[in-house]
């Protein structure tokens, strides 16, 4: 696939010192879904404003398909759709109106099939002459990326595009997300939310104070990163691991009733099976044993805790 949004080196440093985006590079491929993700204050929105041009970086350059974000900023900003955190919309207009004007603002001609098409892939087009006042929280969230897709984008940056959404609305948005992409559309998407970005993003950026810590497939990451563990269940409870066992560096249940191992599968071995063999010479019976995978959430934990130490 090739490059459609390619930032180098982008920097910004507001008024008095501090430093929001540290030298950021970052290409994004066309058609993907990215996740970006980071704390608080991590450098997230900034970044979205420097390629929206809401803000002016300090340093650095940053081009979509082609378009410097300076340079052409027509040309660039034409080819974005923003999706901002923030839900402001004129109370009292109709959605299809918000809709066209939005389209109107980038100079672009009536086209009264598209903005239904648009309404309707959101599940909006019922909701066509009702005013935003009268609309869910998550029924605004969804006349927002139609603002943002109105005048045919390329590229879409969605900031926290389901905050404040229950988890219904949230699963609902994700299939909206994964047809834009089938598409064309290029989504960078910001979240809270990391199971959200396990669910649907291609690959995963993790940003933190200001610099970029990672650029990864979602899937290799997760192989690569994350921890595996098997957790045992015993027949009887037991007051504490039995010495023998220390090598194993287990974890002992509330209750007495159950072991977990962690272990790497990139190493030569896990050492389960001689964990096993241990738990028998010490007459421990078993009831089950079942593993499973660090999320992307414990992974991005690690991370942001490594960075900061």
């Amino acid at each position: 696939m090739s490059v459609i949004v390619d930032v180098k080196d982008l920097s910004k440093t507001y008024e008095g010192g501090f430093e929001a985006l540290k030298s950021v590079s970052l290409q994004i491929e066309q058609g993907e879904i990215l996740a970006l993700l980071g704390p608080n204050g991590a450098g997230k929105t900034t970044l979205i404003s420097a390629l929206c041009g809401i803000t002016e970086p300090s340093g650095g350059a940053a081009s979509v398909a082609g378009h410097d974000i300076q340079a052409e900023f027509r040309a660039a900003r034409r080819l974005i759709g923003l999706v901002p955190q923030e839900v402001a919309l004129e109370p009292f207009e109709k959605v299809i109106n918000t809709v066209r004007f939005s389209r109107g603002l980038f100079g672009k001609p009536k086209d009264d099939a598209l903005i239904e098409r648009i309404l309707r892939q959101l599940s909006l087009w019922e909701k066509r002459d009702a005013r935003t006042r009268e609309l869910s929280g998550g029924m605004k969230r969804r006349v927002l990326i139609a603002k943002a897709l109105c005048h045919e984008p390329q590229v879409l940056f969605l900031d926290e595009p389901t905050a404040g959404v229950d988890v219904e609305l949230r699963r609902d948005m994700w299939e909206v997300v994964e047809g834009l992409k089938s598409s064309g559309v290029t989504i960078i998407l910001t979240t809270h939310y990391i199971e959200e970005a396990e669910a649907i993003a291609d690959r995963v950026a993790v940003i933190n104070r200001g610099e970029i810590l990672l650029v990864e497939q979602k899937a290799a990451l997760m192989q690569r990163m994350g921890r595996k563990s098997l957790r045992i269940d015993l027949r009887e409870p037991v007051p504490a691991v039995p010495d023998a066992l220390a090598p194993y560096a287990l974890e002992l249940g509330s209750d007495g009733h159950s072991l977990t191992y962690h272990y790497d599968t990139k190493g030569d071995g896990t050492g389960i099976t001689r964990l096993l063999q241990a738990l028998a010479a010490e007459g421990l019976s078993l009831r089950d044993i079942q593993t499973t995978q660090s999320s992307l959430e414990e992974i991005f934990v690690d991370l942001v805790k490594e960075d900061a130490a």
